[in-house]
């Protein structure tokens, strides 16, 4: 698994797993091991990182 995003608060972070959940991605949550914006970061399978971000582009446009 990869870093894929670092929701800054917990509505942030449900609006990214809706996201993935739509499209079927598989993602874990993990502590962010450094102080960052959120306590999470999502992270997704290597394979899945162009298509998880495309859809964040997509989504951000919306």
């Amino acid at each position: 698994m990869v870093k894929f995003y670092d929701p800054k608060d917990a509505a942030d972070l449900a609006r990214i797993e809706a996201m993935l959940q739509r499209a079927g991605i598989e993602y874990s949550l993990a502590r962010e091991p450094e102080n960052g914006i959120g306590p999470l970061q999502v992270q997704v399978a290597e394979e899945d990182l162009p298509s998880a971000e495309q859809l964040l582009r997509e989504n951000e446009k919306a």
